[in-house]
Parts: structure tokens; sequence; C-alpha cells
């Protein structure tokens, strides 16, 4: 479940939510039985409150959205995916810290270190 400040993205808003965006955008691909999707999902929702305004940050589940994870290629949970301009720009694989997440989408936003 998304925080206040993440966008659940499903087929249907994927390419104006992620693909069309003015502004970077952090793709976190998880399920639900996933436990390290759970023990990233923190620091995802921590930076989504964080960079809000900045970047965008969403959340595909790959149990029902089967058809997004295959069309980017995701073969291992959690995966997280930077996408500035409609083009992924960074993919991490496995669960990061939060201050990784936050300097690469600080990066692509523009913001300084």
């Amino acid at each position: 479940m998304a925080s206040q400040y993440e966008i659940e993205l499903t087929s249907a808003n994927f390419e104006t939510e992620v693909l069309l965006s003015d502004k970077p955008v952090l793709v976190d691909f998880w399920a639900a039985w996933c436990a390290p999707c759970r023990a990233v999902a923190p620091a995802v929702a921590e930076v989504a409150e964080e960079m809000h305004g900045s970047a965008k940050v969403g959340k595909v589940n790959t149990d029902e959205n089967q058809h997004l994870a295959m069309q980017f290629g995701i073969r291992s949970i959690p995966t997280l995916m930077i996408f500035n301009k409609g083009e992924v720009v960074e993919q991490l694989v496995g669960v990061q810290p939060k201050s990784v997440l936050k300097d690469k989408l600080q990066y692509y936003a523009g913001i300084p270190a």
C-alpha cells in the first residue's frame, strides 16, 4: 500500500505519471509477499515525502501488474528504477538505503547534494 506521497501505478496511469512526467520518478516494483520489498518500503515512503514537489515516487505491485514487470524486464524484486524524461536512467535491485535513493533522485531533479 502506498503512502499519501506515493502513486499506485498501473497500466492505466503508468504512461502519464512516469513516462510523460516532467519530474524524475522513482518506481518501486514490489509484491506483498516479498520480505525485502517490505524492508525497503519505509525508505521509499520517506523519500517520497521528502522529495514531494521535486520528484515523484510510484509503486508497481508486480502481482497485479505483471505486464509492466515484463515490459521493464523485472526478474527480481524489489527493483527500483528511476525514470527521467521518459527513460530509465537508473536500476537498483534489492534493498537500498534511503540515502542512495534520495541522492539519485536529487541528482536527476537538479538539486545540489
